[in-house]
C-alpha cells in the first residue's frame, strides 16, 4: 500500500484546489478527497496519478477507514469548518498529524482544548492556518516581543478588485456566518457580542485605499485572549473589509435565504442551499483581465519593554499572482496552508499539542516562506520578510 505525505480533504474546494496544486508542485505525494465523486473540481488532470476519493465529512467512520488507508502523514483539512472537531478526532485515533483553516469560536475552543491529547500522542494539530487566521496571527506574534503590555488588538482584512462586478472572495458560508452571526469581541477585559451591521466603520488601508468594514465573529478573539495573557490585553476587536459591489449582492443572497444551513429535499435529494450556492458561484466565470488585492492587517497598542507607549502595525500586502489568476487572493489562505503542512513534514515545526498558529510556527522562517510566494510583510510602513 503507498504512503503519502498529505491527505487533503476538501481538495475540490477554493482553497484545497490551491493547497494541493502547490503541493504537487512542491513534488509531494498528495491524496485528495471532497465531497464531490469524480474529483473533476480538483484539476487532477493535470496530476495523473494523484488519487482522490468521494469523503463525506458528516460520516465519521468513513472519515477514519480513509485516513487509516491513505496512511498520510499529515491531514490538511481544508473542507468548511463545521467539521473540524471529528476531523481532529479521527487524527488523534489514527495518530495524525493535522492542519485546517479555522471555524468559530466554539469550535476552536474545543479543538484547543484537545492539547494534552495531541500532545500525550506526540502529534501536532494547529487550527486556522490560512490568512486570517493564520498570516494574522503570526504577524500579532512577531508585533508581540516588543511589547510589555498590551492593551488593544483590532485586525481584520480588507480587499478590492480592478473589475467592480461580484467574484466571491473566499467560501460563501463563512461570509454568510460572519455578516450574520453575532461578532464577539472583548472590551474593557469583558466579553460582549455586537450585530455585525451596527458597526460599520471607514478605515483607510495601503493600495486599497478607504472602505466599509464591520466587527464580525473571528476566533482570533478568543485564541489572543488566552495565548497573549501575560501581556493583559483590554481589548481584542476583528474587523472585515467589503467593496461595496460585492457587499451589495452578499446582503441580497443573505436576504433570500440562499445561505441557509438547513437540509431542503429535491427530487428525493437532500442539500443545503449554501453547499448548493457555493458549487454556482465557484464556477461562475471570472471577468476578463481580473486581478485582486488584500490587505491583512494587526494593530497593536499598549507600552514597549521601557514603559513608554507603543502602537505598531503589522500588513501583509497580497495581489493576484502570475500562474495563479484563477485564485485571487486566495492564496493567501492556501499557501500558508501549504507552508505549514510542509513546515510539520520537515520538522521546522516541532511542537507537540493543539495550538493556534502563532503558538507552533516559527516566524522568521514562516516570513521567508510568504515571501519566496510573492507575499510581503510589513511592519510600520517597512517590509521586514
Amino acid at each position: 500500500m503507498m504512503k503519502y505525505d498529505f491527505l487533503v480533504i476538501g481538495s475540490s474546494g477554493m482553497q484545497g484546489k490551491i493547497v494541493t496544486r502547490d503541493l504537487l508542485e512542491s513534488g509531494y505525494k498528495v491524496f485528495c478527497a471532497d465531497l464531490y465523486r469524480d474529483g473533476s473540481e480538483s484539476n487532477l488532470s493535470e496530476y495523473p496519478g494523484t488519487p482522490f476519493e468521494f469523503i463525506d465529512l458528516r460520516k465519521y467512520d468513513e472519515v477514519k477507514s480513509l485516513v487509516n488507508k491513505t496512511l498520510s502523514k499529515i491531514v490538511v483539512n481544508c473542507a468548511e469548518g463545521d467539521w473540524n472537531h471529528d476531523v481532529y478526532r479521527v487524527c488523534i485515533e489514527e495518530k495524525r498529524h493535522v492542519i485546517d483553516l479555522g471555524s468559530d469560536v466554539p469550535m476552536t475552543k474545543a479543538q484547543i482544548s484537545m492539547h494534552p491529547n495531541f500532545k500525550d500522542a506526540d502529534l501536532t494539530a494547529i487550527t486556522g492556518c490560512g490568512s486570517t487566521p493564520g498570516i494574522n496571527n503570526i504577524m500579532l506574534k512577531y508585533a508581540s516581543e516588543s511589547f510589555n503590555e498590551i492593551d488593544t488588538i483590532e485586525l481584520g482584512f480588507a480587499w478590492d478588485s480592478n473589475v467592480k462586478k461580484f467574484v466571491v472572495p473566499f467560501s460563501i458560508e463563512s461570509i454568510i456566518e460572519e455578516l450574520t452571526d453575532a461578532a464577539p469581541l472583548v472590551e474593557n477585559e469583558q466579553w460582549l457580542e455586537k450585530i455585525p451591521s451596527n458597526t460599520e466603520v471607514i478605515r483607510e488601508f495601503r493600495e486599497i485605499g478607504s472602505q466599509k468594514c464591520y466587527l464580525v465573529r473571528h476566533p482570533e478573539t478568543y485564541t489572543f485572549m488566552q495565548d497573549y495573557k501575560e501581556y493583559k490585553p483590554k481589548n481584542i476587536r476583528f474587523y472585515a473589509g467589503f467593496p461595496d459591489h460585492s457587499l451589495e449582492v452578499l446582503r441580497k443572497i443573505i436576504e433570500l435565504g440562499l445561505g441557509q444551513k438547513d437540509l431542503l429535499t429535491f427530487e428525493k435529494t437532500e442539500i443545503r442551499p449554501v453547499d448548493a450556492l457555493s458549487r454556482i458561484l465557484t464556477k461562475l466565470p471570472r471577468p476578463e483581465n481580473y486581478t485582486e488585492k488584500e490587505n491583512l492587517w494587526v494593530e497593536v497598542s499598549g507600552k514597549d519593554k521601557e514603559g513608554s507607549i507603543k502602537i505598531t502595525r503589522m500588513e501583509c500586502i497580497v495581489s493576484t499572482l502570475p500562474g495563479w489568476s484563477d485564485a485571487g487572493c486566495n492564496v493567501d489562505t492556501g499557501f500558508p496552508a501549504s507552508i505549514i503542512a510542509q513546515m510539520i513534514l520537515d520538522g521546522r515545526i516541532n511542537a507537540r499539542g493543539s495550538f493556534a498558529p502563532d503558538i507552533a510556527v516559527p516566524t522568521n522562517e514562516f516570513f521567508k516562506e510568504l515571501k519566496k510566494k510573492g507575499m510581503i510583510v510589513f511592519q510600520d510602513g517597512n517590509a521586514i520578510n
